[in-house]
């Protein structure tokens, strides 16, 4: 007498599953990405603030801000605006929309010590602007990754 066991396995296109791909997969990748993108255009913002005379000099230390400095700051955060949406997309019922507003509040915020700073008009108004670099690129990338829910 021969015997099959039917396991109820079923893989693959079968399944009705073409990939197997974890959703958080797509979203840090495309957020990596991202912020491989943000901070590229900062530091290109930063360098042509520069070239046309913004010093970056910020009067409280004396210090001048290097241009590594923004890429390292932007990076950054990214990646926390990364780890804010995995988490929103993990435990909440509408994470793109919660993901907008949560970047917008902390955009603005983030807005606060360029103005607070005591730097001259135009080293004020490109650190308002460079703030607003990374957000652009970033929200409206991972708010789409976050739309386009798989699991």
């Amino acid at each position: 007498m021969n015997s099959m066991k039917d396991t109820g396995v079923v893989t693959g296109a079968a399944s009705g599953r073409t990939s197997h791909t974890h959703p958080l997969r797509g979203l840090t990748g495309t957020g990596f990405l991202a912020a491989l993108a943000a901070t590229a255009a900062t530091a290109l913002a930063a360098a042509l603030a520069q070239a046309v005379g913004v010093d970056f000099k910020v009067p409280d230390g004396g210090e001048t801000i290097p241009l590594s400095g923004f890429a390292v700051v932007t990076g950054f955060f990214s990646v926390v605006g990364i780890g804010i949406a995995v988490a929103l997309r993990r435990w909440n019922a509408r994470p793109a929309e919660r993901f907008v507003w949560t970047a917008l509040s902390l955009t603005a915020i983030s807005l606060v010590p360029p103005l607070l700073s005591g730097a001259n008009t135009a080293t004020t108004t490109a650190l308002l602007g460079l703030h607003l670099v990374p957000a652009t690129v970033m929200i409206p990338v991972l708010a789409r990754s976050l739309r386009t829910r798989t699991d």
